[in-house]
């Protein structure tokens, strides 16, 4: 079966390429649909926009690619590895105390505690899995090497899942359209691949942060009143 592809370049022919049906397993754990509580956090966006600093579509483009590059985003994907590697549990346990005292807020530890907890108690019962409560990049790096997905998708595929979760908060924070807020995602989506692939030689000692108004606002955040978002 097959079609056309249109691009701004050309006309392509449309091939069907074959389907790895464990990518299918991450974008279930990833959707919105999962049911880990996601849409009920900002991760300090909520903060950001009260406090001017995300207006528009330009800010908010640029302040989420200060948080995949420079913030969490890059973090999480080396917490995805580093969890990924770990071959039993007492090894995951150690890297959770890590990454719990990485936190640079309480909001913060809430926010990945909470939905990691869900995380890895939805999955350990529906696909059969040991996965101990953990922060959500650590449970989720663990469950996915118990299941043999590719760490490299997982990574690029986690960080597009939380730009979308972000961008839908803008949404209902902000007076900015679905088109608007589909090209930042759409602009921002690419350079998943590229952060993910960034993390792929470093370890431990290379997490840091230097999207410090992100961390700002998420400490800033727990006296917002009134809010909408838990984080």
């Amino acid at each position: 079966m097959g079609g056309l592809i249109h691009t701004n370049m050309a006309i392509l022919p449309m091939r069907l390429m074959p389907i790895d049906a464990r990518l299918l397993v991450v974008t279930q754990w990833l959707s919105p649909a999962f049911p880990v509580g996601a849409f009920a956090y900002s991760h300090g966006l909520e903060q950001a926009i009260y406090s001017g600093w995300v207006s528009d579509q330009e800010s908010l483009r640029d302040w989420l690619k200060d948080v995949l590059w420079s913030g969490t985003g890059r973090n999480d994907a080396i917490w995805i590895r580093l969890a990924y590697a770990c071959d039993n549990i007492d090894a995951l346990l150690d890297l959770e105390s890590e990454a719990r005292a990485f936190a640079p807020s309480a909001e913060r530890l809430k926010e990945s505690t909470r939905q990691g907890h869900a995380f890895a108690q939805i999955v350990s019962s529906v696909w059969n899995l040991e996965i101990p409560q953990s922060q959500l990049p650590v449970a989720l790096g663990y469950a996915a090497r118990a299941v043999d997905l590719c760490v490299e998708s997982v990574c690029a595929l986690y960080l597009q899942a939380m730009l979308s979760n972000l961008v839908s908060a803008a949404q209902r924070l902000m007076p900015i359209g679905q088109t608007a807020a589909q090209a930042v995602l759409a602009e921002l989506t690419a350079d998943c691949p590229n952060v993910a692939q960034a993390t792929s030689e470093i370890g431990i000692d290379d997490l840091s942060s230097i999207a410090f108004l992100s961390d700002i606002a998420a400490m800033r955040h727990e006296m917002l009143q009134p809010r909408i978002f838990q984080t």
